[in-house]
């Protein structure tokens, strides 16, 4: 059965339907990775079930020569590798669109439209009579259905074997078994049918000077050249990842290759409350530390949370965001814990908050957020989210300033401990809220304790009220210093424009296409993206200077703009909530139908 598509270069979507379990995400990396290093921008989403294996799994490949990186709502070339899923893998694929399925067994007819072109490849059939290993042949048969892209794609084969090269430097045995099912998979596409398809790519020079990695692996990096020698984290979806990194990294660049002697430390603990007490207890004592967690962890974390406030210990923790509450759906993704991060603990807290959008702001943020724990002796969150940090984005390559040092505020060295009278831990001499810190065994006259009971601004003990309220009080006045010192909103904005959008984390790249796209339809917004919390003032300004703003969230409740009423003066009935939360990625089509419906409303009205 055939349909008719027009010719679409550089601009189609892949996805790839397997089961969990199989090796196949080896597979959809190298298809992935070809396309890219062929100059062409990609998007890869990975939506994998929460199980070891034997469930369904895609992984989407948006191939768009403009670069954007949010999904694009279709399918134009379908890879149908799981019998469980075929009905839902038809009827998924858009009007003209192509399927790929394992002809070793007949597809149920009912399941034909007449729209598609369905492309029956034996894949399980040809591995069986080259492989003798049966792990072999399933292994071979996702590498089989690559090399049959090859040809419908028209993808170059020298950057194929380039990457399995790469990938098997370390077992080249292994290059020409997969190059021989790459071959294959090749041959009998270029054989029975006609290559390329209509959709299918194009060599570009776009991905010059960009890289591949997720927000996990970049944020364990950030750690590393942020000065972080200690991480404690209990393993939970997704953030299990950036500790892994971390340790890697520090591995290679933190292990004497002579003695073996480690100047890092991480540690597994049992819970994620010993994890953050571990973290806090080496900040004490003055390394950079933190702790990657998800949801359910910061809920487990937040008697130490509003410790660690109060007492005023930097503490650097990352929360992958995911799908709650309680264990929710831990492989989808979410911007569901703002407000748990904003004010996480029992009592007055309010913490400081970083959104990066891609995996390269969560690099850049990462090392912003040790130098504000630091400077502002108080814990500070990273909040990405599983899209984040556990897909694959392109990102420019990653640069370093050697120029850098840490910032560390105010922590009296040995000679300025020995030229004061005496130290008092909790007392504001410079009215921004921030008190001098020591560190354990750098003078007699430090501070061997710190206080997480009721203390005075000398650190004593009290259950005095005025003495309390003028803790607590100055604590407020250090986080209005805090929004000062944070990354600021980013905008984009033109005169004369009513409307706009309001937009943080990885919600940006489906706003930023959105955006274009209106733009198209002569409807035009200007667009501010929030980086951080305390808001600076440039967010209230923003929102003041609009008729009606959008504001794009990924969770049910509207949390940002929550966060926006309690935290600035705008008002609420100019906050119009887009709110997208079954899981999957944000999509632009989905900010353009919202957008354009309430426009139509007010036009109407």
């Amino acid at each position: 059965m055939s349909g008719q598509s027009g010719v679409r270069v550089n601009d189609f979507v892949i996805k790839l339907a397997n089961v969990n379990g199989t090796g196949s995400a080896s597979a959809n990396g190298l298809l992935s990775k070809t396309i890219f290093r062929m100059g062409v921008p990609i998007s890869a989403k990975n939506f994998f079930p929460s199980n070891i294996q034997g469930l369904p799994t895609w992984y989407e490949i948006r191939v768009n020569k403009d670069g954007y990186q949010s999904r694009s709502g279709r399918v134009d070339v379908m890879v149908a590798m799981n019998a469980e899923t075929y009905a839902r893998d038809v009827a998924e694929v858009s009007s003209g669109g192509y399927l790929l399925y394992d002809s070793s067994w007949p597809m149920n007819k009912a399941l034909v439209r007449e729209d598609i072109t369905f492309i029956g490849i034996p894949l399980a059939k040809h591995c069986a009579a080259e492989f003798e290993s049966a792990r072999v042949r399933i292994l071979m048969k996702n590498v089989m259905y690559v090399g049959a892209l090859v040809a419908l794609l028209d993808l170059d084969m020298s950057v194929v074997q380039g990457l399995l090269e790469e990938q098997f430097a370390a077992k080249p045995k292994l290059v020409p078994l997969n190059m021989q099912a790459v071959r294959m998979g090749y041959d009998y596409a270029m054989q029975h049918f006609d290559c390329p398809l209509p959709a299918r790519a194009a060599t570009m020079d776009a991905t010059g000077g960009h890289i591949m990695i997720d927000g996990n692996t970049a944020a364990g990096l950030g750690c590393v050249y942020a000065g972080a020698t200690v991480g404690a984290w209990y393993p939970i979806t997704p953030s299990t990842s950036l500790m892994d990194a971390f340790e890697g990294f520090c591995r290679r660049f933190r292990q004497d290759p002579e003695t073996g002697d480690k100047r890092y430390c991480v540690i597994q603990a049992e819970d994620e409350l010993a994890a953050i007490g571990m973290v806090l207890g080496a900040s004490w004592n003055g390394a950079r530390s933190f702790t990657p967690t998800s949801g359910p962890g910061i809920s487990l974390m937040s008697e130490f949370i509003g410790f660690a406030y109060f007492t005023e210990l930097p503490a650097v923790l990352f929360d992958v965001q995911r799908v709650g509450p309680s264990t929710g759906m831990p492989t989808r993704t979410q911007q569901c814990d703002v407000l748990t991060c904003a004010y996480a603990s029992h009592g007055d807290t309010k913490h400081v908050c970083l959104y990066p959008a891609d995996p390269e702001e969560c690099f850049y943020l990462t090392i912003a957020a040790f130098d504000l724990a630091e400077q502002l002796q108080t814990p500070v969150f990273v909040l990405s989210d599983l899209d984040i940090g556990m897909n694959e984005w392109p990102c420019p390559e990653l640069k370093w300033d050697e120029s850098y040092v840490p910032r560390r505020g105010k922590v009296l060295d040995a000679k300025a401990l020995e030229n004061i009278e005496r130290f008092y831990r909790y007392l504001d001499v410079d009215g921004d809220g921030i008190c001098a810190r020591s560190l354990p065994g750098v003078h007699p006259k430090g501070a061997y304790f710190t206080r997480g009971s009721g203390h005075n601004k000398y650190g004593g003990y009290t259950e005095d009220p005025d003495e309390y309220q003028e803790v607590v009080d100055r604590l407020a006045r250090k986080f209005k210093t805090a929004a000062r010192m944070v990354p600021p909103a980013l905008s984009q904005q033109q005169p004369g424009i009513s409307d706009a959008i309001i937009g943080y984390g990885s919600s940006d790249g489906a706003i930023r296409e959105a955006l274009d796209r209106l733009r198209e339809q002569g409807l035009r917004l200007n667009y501010l993206r929030i980086r951080a919390f305390p808001f600076g003032p440039e967010v209230e300004a923003f929102v003041n200077a609009h008729e009606r703003v959008f504001v794009v969230e990924q969770n049910r409740d509207a949390q940002m703009a929550a966060l926006l009423t309690l935290e600035t003066g705008v008002h609420r009935d100019k906050l119009i909530s887009l709110l997208h939360y079954g899981g999957f990625p944000l999509y632009a089509d989905f900010v353009i139908e919202q957008v354009s419906e309430h426009l139509k409303e007010r036009k109407i009205a």
